[in-house]
């Protein structure tokens, strides 16, 4: 036996107990199977079997339907017990990059031009960028009047994926938009990061805003080595600004509130730290841009002197077997039900 031999899920193990259970079941069955009787009389005895459905219910026949069946099913519990055995001890590495995506929740991401709707775009740009996004860890913050942390920055990026549903402007009582808190919050979670980690934002908006502070946040950003990235959502034509009961919302003269996208504001806000700008599109080349220029400069970090044991698993030489016994048996019950059949 290998050194260190041993199963990593053993409990799989008590499944073999079945076969045993299934053998006497068996046996039981046959010795309640009624003996041919007058039948006798009234058809030949090679076809007796047949009529009976008891043509290959003999002891050997038992026997061997018994084997055939229980070689793939131990084969399988095996595999499943996962066997294990060699081992090598690999060092741990961080990701040398963080992004932390501020997104804007605020009423006027309900608009309808970028089918079916602003936030929903919003949300599948975010779960494209976590899907390439490997090589960083994401934060998320989402933003209206009042910004609020969604997740820290993680290298957890499922935990992140199952937020996003939940997220958008039903959430937000107070409405408005103030992106400017939104990059503030970002900042103070970027803070935490170690000196060599490349930090970044990324701002999801569709930039229907006016804030003071905006400006003087990202200075601070910029005197702080941060570059802001900016995915836009919308379009310039623009569409209503929907209420919470779906119906639009009005202005004091009784005309539909017409949200647009301010692209040369994000665009200015994206180049005063020299970050991305990418409107929101169909495919996932813009968050993969995203994903490539917040990763440019950082590189692997050890994880201090933690080292993770990888083990040789190699459960498929059990798999393997076991499907090619069980084609072969299909097979072979394919070829001899029709003959039975025919007869």
């Amino acid at each position: 036996m290998p050194e260190g031999f041993h199963f990593a899920a053993p409990a799989w193990l008590l499944l073999l107990a079945l076969v045993p259970v299934v053998g006497l079941l068996q046996r039981r069955v046959r010795r309640l199977e009624p003996a041919p009787g007058r039948e006798r009389d009234y058809a030949d005895t090679t076809l007796l079997p047949h009529l009976a459905g008891t043509a290959r219910t003999g002891a050997s026949g038992a026997l061997g339907r018994l084997l055939a069946w229980t070689l793939p099913w131990v084969l399988v519990i095996l595999a499943l017990a996962g066997p294990r055995w060699r081992y090598e001890q690999v060092q741990i590495f961080e990701p040398g990059a963080a992004l932390v995506v501020a997104l804007d929740i605020s009423r006027s991401m309900e608009a309808g031009d970028v089918p079916p709707s602003r936030i929903a775009r919003a949300r599948q740009e975010i779960e494209d960028l976590l899907a390439v996004g490997r090589g960083l860890r994401i934060g998320l913050v989402a933003f209206a009047t009042v910004a609020t942390v969604v997740a820290p920055v993680t290298d957890d990026l499922e935990t992140l994926r199952r937020a996003l549903p939940a997220l958008g402007p039903d959430l937000v009582q107070l409405q408005g938009s103030r992106p400017a808190q939104a990059i503030a919050r970002a900042r103070q979670l970027l803070a935490t990061q170690p000196p060599d980690v490349v930090r970044n934002v990324l701002l999801v908006s569709d930039g229907d805003f006016q804030d003071l502070s905006l400006d003087a946040e990202v200075a601070t950003l910029r005197e702080q080595g941060v570059r802001l990235h900016v995915l836009a959502v919308g379009t310039p034509l623009g569409a209503p600004v929907l209420g919470p009961q779906g119906r639009p919302l009005l202005e004091r003269a009784g005309v539909p509130v017409i949200s647009r996208l301010n692209a040369p504001q994000l665009e200015a806000v994206a180049a005063q730290t020299g970050g991305e700008y990418h409107a929101a599109s169909y495919r996932d080349d813009d968050v993969r841009a995203i994903a490539r220029a917040a990763a440019a400069g950082g590189s692997k970090r050890k994880a201090g002197d933690e080292q993770m044991r990888v083990w040789h698993e190699p459960f498929w030489w059990l798999v393997a077997p076991a499907a090619l016994w069980l084609l072969r048996e299909f097979r072979r019950r394919a070829t001899v039900q029709p003959l039975a059949r025919s007869r």
